[in-house]
């Protein structure tokens, strides 16, 4: 399997079950009401940056296609991983803005694992 299509299959499935659980069992308001805790948002700030590493490693393609998605989404993983480590205080004030609009944000982040999974096949 090409790792193009393997990254599009895995953040279009994660994408897709973070969507629907954000806008059926309200999973985006509990992880903003996480962000206040300076330790989980740490902790999942490694997380988030191993995986971008990860994904920046194998898929640091920039081509004008489809595929600089997946090159764009490792990279602002990446990005995001370190922000959630080194200003945790950061991330807890920049979440509030997603808060009034949790719906909408899980609707997109639906939307967009769809179009991944729909293009890596």
């Amino acid at each position: 399997m090409d790792v193009s299509v393997f990254f599009a299959r895995f953040y279009g499935s994660l994408f897709i079950i973070l969507g629907l659980q954000s806008v059926f069992a309200n999973l985006l308001g509990r992880t903003i009401k996480m962000t206040e805790d300076k330790a989980i948002t740490v902790s999942t700030g490694y997380v988030t940056f191993l995986l971008g590493l990860v994904t920046v490693i194998l898929h640091n393609i920039w081509v004008i296609d489809w595929r600089v998605v997946i090159t764009i989404l490792g990279w602002s993983t990446l990005i995001k991983g370190g922000i959630k480590i080194g200003f945790p205080e950061h991330v807890h004030k920049q979440a509030q803005i997603f808060k009034a609009q949790q719906k909408l944000w899980g609707i997109i982040i639906f939307l967009m694992g769809a179009w991944l999974m729909w293009t890596s096949f």
